[in-house]
């Protein structure tokens, strides 16, 4: 837990665009946000109008954030490993998944334990970062270290790492079916204006982070 005291407040305030491009648009929506940080992407969902309903798991309490915003429903505070939202099955239309898997023990049984809570037909949205990305396996290789820092790929509080099919294959079960894998600049913006150079095909190795959404079939 020691190593999160050391991050920057953006690290749980910013507003996750990615996923919210991601959304279907459904004013009618019901929404959970697993790592939901300071609420700030739940927030913002609610204003937008882009759902009626938004609800969020975070593990810490944060003060001065929006975890006690009116606009969200509810929180839940505590390890998604351990609780289960006292929901029940088929409400939610999407479940959000930004960049908590990695730091969980078992991703996979999280997976498992939250697709009943999706209705029929309603999406998982999940980013993870790029164990492919160029510049971190140029590290590994020229260094020689597979280099733990406070943030980015190697984060120290990361206990899992995922490249594109590894991210596709976890969200490939008896009930979901990814509809869409993409590569995701959010946290490098200036790497996608280069993507007209190689039409997308250095992709895997570019992008920080991948993108899944997986329909509930």
């Amino acid at each position: 837990m020691r190593f999160y005291q050391n991050k920057k407040e953006i690290y749980f305030t910013q507003v996750r665009e990615d996923l919210i491009e991601q959304m279907p648009n459904n004013p009618n929506a019901t929404v959970l946000e697993i790592g939901c940080g300071g609420g700030d992407t739940l927030v913002a969902i609610k204003e937008r109008k882009l759902a009626k309903e938004v609800f969020g798991v975070e593990l810490f309490n944060i003060e001065n954030s929006n975890q006690r915003n009116p606009a969200i429903d509810r929180m839940f505070i505590g390890n998604i490993e351990n609780i289960s939202p006292d929901y029940p099955e088929n409400y939610f239309d999407i479940i959000l998944c930004g960049d908590v898997l990695e730091h969980l023990v078992d991703p996979w049984k999280v997976i498992e334990r939250i697709t009943p809570f999706l209705k029929e037909g309603g999406l998982i949205i999940v980013s993870c970062p790029n164990i492919r990305e160029i510049f971190n396996l140029g590290k590994i290789l020229i260094s020689g270290r597979f280099k733990y820092q406070d943030s980015g790929i190697m984060d120290k509080t990361h206990l899992r790492f995922f490249g594109k099919k590894d991210l596709a294959d976890m969200l490939t079960t008896k009930q979901l079916r990814p509809v869409k894998v993409s590569p995701n600049y959010f946290i490098t913006p200036r790497r996608k204006k280069f993507k007209f150079i190689h039409a997308g095909l250095l992709d895997d190795f570019f992008a920080a982070q991948n993108i899944v959404v997986a329909k509930k079939i």
